[in-house]
């Protein structure tokens, strides 16, 4: 053994020594600190889940990846780092012995050729990553640098000891091929060493036996030296997340607050304390100091999970270059936020532990910081900080080890509105309105239907035309935005007139509905949100609500994620989702333009609490893509990268005072696609970008016909858009060619049609009647065969004496009184029934009644095939249109025999009577179509028109 290698030894071991005491002291101080940190519930359930979770974002490397080759050059990093610590345990053994290899697989072909290949692979991929850095250094791009507050000699540090490692791998080899070589060893050949070889080669060319080994020990002793600087270093610096996340990103991402593996948006975190979730009943029984604890209020506040978020933050900057707020001037950088959470909790938190008179001022000072609060105050997160986030959730989204910054800035905000009550003035009428009226503007409830007074069909609402969501398929659930903004109620019209023309079953709450809660969550105010909760879920246990459509993402996200808490399970889908399942199913089928009418580009935006809390990317672009004679162009921010419209978190309701507009921001991506249309799906996002686009416009910065419109008006306008005249004619020239085909077939080819009367069928002469002897046949008007003439006449009144209505009636086989009033159904003639008298409805009914029964027994017992003159009747019948026949609905006091009712206009009226016959019938109704009607009410009615047909 030499006496390098004997010093090479001992100072490796002492060095070791040193760095292995600071790591247990580090670590030990660092447990301590998340230890106070209040309960995380929740974390430890189906461990399976969350092992192969864990494993997949860290050896998959799955959200590294959302930058593709950022996490290839990491994993490249990863990987070297945690395969070469195996060169690091060797090298303890080298310093004492040179010629040392690791038993068996130490010559194995695969495991030497992937040391090699990770060494170098390590070089470059931490090459490229410094490269990337300096490229994008603040020094260069400023506050567009998303290393911007990031502290670079840490960076720096990391960087370089992996660098460092990397190429100590690659010369030890190069040294051990040279060993090999000078003693004449057949391992000393490319196969052994096929990407080091040739550095043997080249470098170490010149050296002796012991000049090699010389080498290997001072190499084997650098590798060692390197990993204890930096654990030490590490150990000294339990806030320098850019080298601890290395430990502490396998635990993060283990007890993340979904075990099913998603991020942690959608939902809210409930309010907890001690561990607990709190209810209403809960609060009401809360101690005054209990009550201080709501939220966070103090960095110990925070869970201990909340504690490991801020401690594994790798300042990689992903969340601060996705942030909305940061990207429009303001003060809150996700980034920055955490890591000034991760500095007062390792100053703060050991300090509580010690005797008060042994502090210094500093101790002191940090000891009663302030966790919100201005510069002034010394304040560790700054007001305009925490309110400037609008809960898009980039930053969740973007995090390469799943740090929960949303829920860590709502529960601050929670805090602060429930216990402190320091909050934007703006956010004051928002909770009157909430409280009050049950909607955040304090519209009057009762008006929550008048956006369905213009449809011209009926929408069901519970309880007035339905006693439950049983006798429908679907709630459709309106929102306070839906029902009350301008805007989007054409959203909620365009949705239920889709629905309507779908066939779809579905009802609204009406007045029964109030605010989701979803403002006042995300503004902080829990109790406000949980009494709306609470509200709603009575109903819909009342209702036994089971499917739910939502216009609006934020109701969306509510009543599928948050529900749960209040013992209601739904199953919720927004508009887009359902509307695009009836296009797909052809219940809905969009209608190209006209040919040579020039198309519109449509660009998309995703709103970010239907996109990134919900993952509903596709359906909304496939909706628009069924829509015929359009072209969509995509923002460059789009699904998981989109941009948020500003109106989140409460945002809606508060003035935007600091830096740019976040709405404008996104207006002029939309622009720039040269769209005619921006599309949304989502009233917030509505209204957020129609105010952006309307201040481009009269800036001139904006062609003053691009619109906003939400994704449903756009497919309800191609839906409803008239057939071109050539469609027309294709259609009706395929029916006729059906037809023809179907009347020229034969045999066995079509057994439904043998009963149908050939081409060369004659009826008999005899029994054909002219034109103008058909009765009311021959006085029906085929529609669009009227010129301007016709229609003109329309409008004029008719006059007839007496004598030639009666003989115009009894043409028709309808019998008046002396007003010439009919009474429907089949009469018998004024020579049958006698001068004046007329034959009741009811009387009728009853013989023809009677008359069918007997019709069906013939027919049953007497099975004969059509003759000539039936067939020919029946094809005329068939061929001559008809209008739509609905049945009568209750109440209605026409005979469906004799009178056909407008399917569009089907509500009962009062027949006339002489009392008002020269007015309007009156409607059994005011404002709602289904009122009770009592019996006794209608049988009046019946009698008096009796007693009038008698009369006469």
């Amino acid at each position: 053994m030499s006496t390098v290698s004997i010093v090479a030894g001992v100072i490796s071991l002492a060095v070791t020594a040193v760095a292995v005491y600071l790591a247990v002291v580090g670590v030990n101080q660092m447990l301590r600190v998340m230890r106070a940190g209040q309960p995380a519930v929740g974390r430890t359930d189906q461990p399976g889940k969350r092992l192969a979770t864990m494993l997949k974002e860290t050896v998959g490397h799955t959200r590294m990846l959302q930058w593709t080759w950022i996490g290839i050059m990491h994993w490249l990093v990863f990987a070297g780092f945690i395969y070469l610590s195996s060169a690091v345990l060797t090298g303890y053994f080298q310093v004492w012995n040179p010629h040392f290899m690791l038993p068996i697989i130490g010559t194995w072909y695969p495991f030497i050729w992937l040391t090699e290949a990770l060494s170098w692979l390590t070089v470059i991929g931490i090459a490229y990553l410094i490269i990337y850095r300096q490229k994008h250094h603040p020094k260069r791009l400023a506050r567009q640098s998303r290393f911007f507050g990031s502290t670079f000699w840490q960076a720096y540090f990391v960087e370089l000891i992996i660098l460092g490692e990397g190429l100590a791998g690659i010369f030890i080899r190069a040294s051990e091929y040279r060993l090999l070589q000078v003693e004449g060893s057949e391992d000393a050949n490319l196969a052994h060493f096929p990407l080091t070889g040739w550095i043997g080669e080249t470098l170490f060319g010149g050296l002796s036996a012991t000049g090699a080994e010389n080498v290997i020990v001072v190499v084997a002793l650098a590798k060692i030296l390197m990993a204890m600087v930096w654990l030490a270093v590490l150990a000294r610096n339990i806030t320098m997340g850019v080298a601890w996340h290395r430990f502490t990103a396998w635990f993060n991402i283990y007890f993340k607050r979904e075990s099913d593996g998603n991020v942690a948006l959608g939902g809210l975190v409930p309010l907890y304390l001690g561990g607990e979730q709190l209810s209403m009943e809960k609060m009401e029984d809360l101690e005054e100091e209990d009550f201080e604890k709501l939220g966070v209020g103090k960095v110990e506040d925070f869970s201990w999970k909340g504690i490991l978020d801020f401690t594994t933050c790798t300042e990689c900057g992903r969340c601060q270059s996705q942030c909305p707020a940061w990207n429009t001037e303001k003060p809150l950088s996700p980034k920055l936020l955490v890591m000034g959470l991760r500095e007062h909790a390792y100053a703060k938190i050991p300090l509580l532990e010690q005797d008060g008179d042994t502090l210094t001022e500093v101790q002191q000072r940090e000891l009663e910081r302030p966790l919100i609060g201005s510069e002034e105050l010394f304040g560790v997160i700054d007001p305009d900080v925490l309110w400037s986030c609008t809960n898009c959730g980039a930053c969740v989204q973007q995090c390469p080890v799943d740090i929960e910054h949303v829920d860590h800035i709502d529960n601050m905000r929670r805090y602060q509105v429930l216990v402190e009550s320091n909050f934007p003035a703006e956010l004051n009428n928002i909770f009157k309105g909430l409280e009050r009226k049950g909607n955040p503007w304090g519209m009057n409830p009762k008006d929550r239907m008048a956006w369905a007074k213009d449809l011209d069909f009926e929408v069901k609402q519970v309880g007035v035309d339905v006693e439950s969501l049983d006798e429908v398929d679907w709630l459709f659930w309106v929102g306070c935005a839906g029902a009350f903004e301008d805007r989007a109620k054409k959203t909620t019209q365009a949705v239920a007139e889709l629905l309507n023309i779908a066939g779809v079953d579905f009802a609204v709450l009406g007045d029964g509905e109030t605010c989701s809660g979803d403002p006042a969550r995300r503004a902080g105010n829990e109790i406000v949100f949980m009494q709306l909760a609470m509200e709603n879920a009575e109903v819909f246990k009342e209702t036994k609500v089971k499917k739910v459509v939502s216009t609006c993402a934020h109701c969306f996200n509510t009543l599928k994620n948050e529900y749960a808490q209040f013992g209601v399970e739904l199953e919720v889908v927004h508009h887009t989702q359902l509307l695009n399942r009836l296009v797909r199913e052809g219940k809905l089928k969009p209608v190209p333009p006209a040919a040579g009418e020039p198309q519109n580009t449509i660009t998309y935006h995703d709103p970010c609490f239907l996109g990134r809390h919900n993952q509903v990317y596709e359906p909304p672009r496939e909706l628009l893509g069924a829509i015929p004679g359009s072209t969509y162009a995509e923002m460059p921010r789009n699904s998981e990268k989109s941009f948020c419209c500003g109106a989140g978190g409460a945002r809606m309701w508060m003035e935007e005072t600091l830096g740019s507009r976040i709405n404008i921001n996104r207006t002029e991506e939309a622009i720039a696609t040269g769209a005619d249309q921006i599309a949304v799906g989502c009233p917030f996002c509505r209204v957020m970008l129609s105010d952006g686009l309307t201040a481009k416009q009269a800036a001139g910065e904006a062609r003053v016909e691009v619109e906003v419109l939400d994704v449903a008006q756009m497919l309800l306008a191609s839906v409803k858009r008239e057939p071109t005249a050539e469609e027309t004619e294709a259609v009706v020239s395929e029916a006729e060619a059906a037809t023809a085909a179907a009347a020229t077939g034969g045999g066995d080819e079509d057994k439904a049609t043998e009963a149908e009367p050939d081409a060369e069928d004659r009826a008999d002469d005899a029994t054909i009647s002219d034109t103008e002897e058909a009765g009311a046949g021959a006085k029906a008007t085929v529609t669009g065969e009227s010129d301007e003439g016709d229609k003109a006449d329309l409008n004029e009144p008719i006059t007839h004496d007496r004598q030639e209505d009666i003989e115009i009636a009894a043409e028709s086989n309808i019998a008046v009184d002396e007003e010439g009033k009919g009474h429907g159904g089949r009469t018998e003639t004024v020579e049958e029934a006698g001068e004046g008298e007329v034959v009741s409805a009811d009387e009728v009914a009853e013989e023809k009644s009677e008359d069918d029964a007997e019709a069906t027994a013939s027919e049953q017992s007497e099975p004969s095939e059509p003759s000539n003159e039936e067939a020919e009747s029946v094809t005329k019948e068939a061929e001559e249109p008809k209008p739509e026949q609905t049945a009568p609905e209750f109440g209605d006091a026409t005979d469906p025999q004799g009178e056909v009712i407008n399917a569009d206009d089907d509500r009962p009226e009062i027949p006339a009577t002489k009392d008002n016959d020269d007015a309007p019938a009156e409607e059994l109704y005011e404002g709602d179509p289904h009122a009770d009607h009592e019996t006794a009410e209608r049988n009046e009615e019946l009698d008096a028109i009796e007693d009038d047909d008698k009369k006469s």
